[in-house]
């Protein structure tokens, strides 16, 4: 195939799709070609970017057009009416010990942060930034959670290697420049991150109340099932100790006592 058509699809690709491309999906769909000419293509393609607006970003594994870090201002403007589709602060923590820490259990993670993360895991879920990759292989078999591909795109992020290391984000803190960073941010942020989070630990409240409440309605339920059984035990020893001639208390009745006396008293009369 010619090189230079070979670029032309290459790109209406990348461009048509909805997601970074890579360069085992492009063969697969241009079977015409093999790897080395369509990684040929790809270098031509980022050559001829180099006067545009936009380039050639690889992340996620693929490839797929954004544009340059200097037009960023004038595209924020554009979208600033726009609500922009912000992790909380909790959703941002918890994400940031399963990255580090994966594949890593929802106990785990919780006792990093101290709290309860049920919530904050399932909001991770349903965004598609987190998934279930196994068990645990330690008693209870718990489930293990770690980062996927959407993750990678949603902080432009080539492969998860590319994340700084601990060390290099507390060097950063000790510099100052992630407190300069977090002054940056505008009250607002921190506000509306507050709310989320005590919205998704209220919740979490209230479904651990209604399972209390759940297993309390059980016990008395099972309670007031045994108690029957326990008010029965009495009459059957009180049954008992009357087919025996005997009271509640096992000792002999009354009347057989006052007998026994009137004999004893008749023996010491007779004599």
């Amino acid at each position: 195939m010619d090189i230079k058509q070979l670029v032309y699809i290459v790109e209406s690709l990348i461009f048509a799709s909805d997601s970074p491309l890579s360069v085992r999906q492009i063969s697969t769909i241009v079977q015409e070609a093999d790897k080395e000419e369509i990684e040929q293509a790809i270098a031509l393609l980022e050559e001829d970017l180099d006067n545009r607006a936009f380039f050639l970003n690889k992340v996620g594994g693929g490839y797929q057009f954004a544009t340059k870090p200097e037009f960023s201002k004038w595209i924020s403007h554009m979208h600033e009416s726009k609500a922009r589709n912000r992790l909380s602060r909790a959703s941002l923590e918890t994400l940031s010990i399963i990255a580090f820490k994966q594949p890593i259990s929802r106990i785990e993670v919780s006792a990093i942060r101290g709290v309860n993360s049920d919530g904050v895991i399932k909001n991770l879920l349903e965004r598609q930034l987190i998934t279930i990759t196994g068990r645990d292989k330690e008693q209870g078999r718990a489930l293990l959670f770690s980062t996927t591909k959407e993750f990678l795109q949603y902080f432009n992020l080539n492969d998860i290697a590319d994340l700084p290391r601990p060390k290099e984000i507390e060097e950063l803190l000790a510099e100052g420049e992630g407190g300069k960073l977090l002054n940056d941010l505008p009250e607002e942020v921190f506000e509306e991150e507050a709310q989320e989070e005590n919205a998704e630990n209220s919740k979490n409240e209230n479904e651990q109340n209604k399972d209390v409440s759940s297993e309390s309605a059980a016990d008395a339920s099972v309670e007031n099932t045994e108690k029957p059984a326990d008010d029965s035990a009495p009459q059957q020893e009180q049954n008992e100790g009357a087919d025996n001639g005997k009271d509640v208390n096992g000792s002999e009745p009354i009347e057989n006592k006052n007998t026994v006396e009137q004999s004893v008293e008749s023996d010491d009369a007779s004599k």
